[in-house]
């Protein structure tokens, strides 16, 4: 047994030791010990752990842990929304077993020990942090330099090309390339930027065989319009984008004859669609742990409220804030598409679907605030195809075509932190 297995199955009989038995049992602080031991342990060979629960998945570090598939406490502890366990520095053992208590009383509702008193309400554990894999509110700009004025001439030709190698690479069998991925970001947010106004340039479907690098790069701008819109700060647009570009990396592993048919998917070929976002968390978790929040919504950007959606959750839970995003982001963009299947749909009539499905598809305030941006900067976007440079628009001519005031600007103070950590 491996020691990350180890520590985990003793951190569940410790748990399930404080549910069986009264404070004072002989069972319950000799599991609390074996449990703090296990960590220890696993902290001598590596001193930082992380562990991610996504579903009925675990992934340490990297590397998925397919022996506990069946690990009772992952459902429990995602049906709670903790996604990540770390242990940043030498664990303290009047924090771990304080932290036994708290987890206990997160993922068993009505448990509680008379006898324990916990930390105070706000205070942070040192060598411990838990909770959702998070976007974290911050005042950092994307970039530390100022944004540059949009040119004359900026094609997106060098960001297809980057996303169709991002993609070869992993249909190859290879990690993804963490710091191609941040440059296609970066580069899309200075595309978006002229001085204090905002482009919007979404390619336009050639060839159907273009789809998936065409959304990917869709997505990503159009949630990056929308987190600077909901007033979210540099960080946490910035791993939101990167997001919406990985969130379909899945669909590498469903062959490519099922992607491009005409016509809709079999049964069996939508058993196959459905993995990919499974697929997907576990390239980007085992590639880049660090694209933690990429990873969540790639699991998450086809689930829907009340259990529905795929894939299934084992409890009904609600999604990642970003998830969230995404979902409204990457389901417009997919209506306005021509498919093998179907015609492109109008702009407005993508938007009043996303009005329709308000509050039972989509997030209520968020699908609101999405049709609010695409209405109010409906000028401009700028339909763009491959190898079309960006045209930038003079000033005027943009606040125009805009109902704010001329000084207005999309980018926002600081946003509100999303989760805790």
């Amino acid at each position: 047994m491996t020691d990350p297995i180890r520590f985990l199955n003793a951190f569940g009989k410790s748990l399930s030791a404080m549910a069986l038995y009264a404070p004072s049992h002989p069972a319950r602080s000799k599991s609390a010990q074996l449990a703090f031991e296990a960590v220890q342990e696993l902290q001598r060979q590596e001193l930082v752990l992380k562990f991610s629960f996504l579903g009925d998945e675990i992934v340490f570090q990297n590397r998925q842990l397919r022996e506990l598939k069946d690990w009772e406490w992952c459902e429990r502890f995602t049906k709670s929304g903790i996604q990540r366990m770390e242990f940043v520095s030498e664990v303290i053992r009047e924090e771990f077993d304080d932290f036994l208590y708290t987890i206990m009383a997160e993922v068993t509702p009505g448990w509680r020990d008379p006898r324990h008193t916990q930390r105070k309400e706000g205070t942070e554990y040192i060598s411990i942090k838990y909770g959702a894999i998070g976007v974290r509110g911050d005042a950092d700009q994307f970039m530390t330099d100022p944004l540059p004025t949009i040119g004359m001439n900026f094609p997106l030709d060098e960001e297809v090309e980057t996303i169709e190698m991002i993609y070869g690479e992993v249909e190859a069998g290879r990690p993804l390339p963490a710091g191609e991925i941040e440059t296609v970001v970066a580069s899309l947010s200075v595309a978006m930027h002229g001085d204090s106004e905002i482009l919007m340039p979404l390619l336009q479907l050639k060839e159907f065989d273009q789809y998936t690098t065409a959304h990917a790069l869709n997505v990503s701008v159009l949630v990056m319009g929308l987190s600077e819109f909901l007033g979210l700060g540099g960080r946490d647009t910035r791993a939101i984008g990167v997001a919406g570009l990985l969130r379909d990396v899945g669909m590498t592993k469903v062959p490519k004859d099922i992607v491009s048919k005409a016509g809709p998917p079999t049964d069996d070929e939508w058993d196959i669609i459905r993995r990919h976002p499974i697929e997907g968390a576990r390239i980007i978790l085992m590639s880049e742990p660090q694209l933690d929040v990429a990873a969540v919504v790639a699991y998450e950007h086809h689930m829907l409220p009340g259990g529905q959606g795929y894939p299934r959750p084992h409890f009904e839970r609600e999604c990642h804030y970003a998830s969230k995003l995404v979902q409204v982001c990457d389901c417009y963009d997919a209506l306005r598409t021509r498919r093998f299947h179907r015609g492109a749909w109008t702009p407005e009539s993508a938007l009043r679907y996303v009005e329709d499905k308000a509050g039972t598809v989509f997030d209520a305030e968020i699908a609101k605030a999405f049709v609010q941006m695409m209405r109010r900067w409906e000028r401009r976007i700028i339909p763009l195809e491959e190898g079309q440079p960006l045209q930038a628009r003079a000033a005027d001519d943009v606040l125009e075509s805009a109902s704010v005031p001329a000084h207005a600007s999309l980018m926002t103070p600081k946003g509100t932190p999303i989760v805790r950590t």
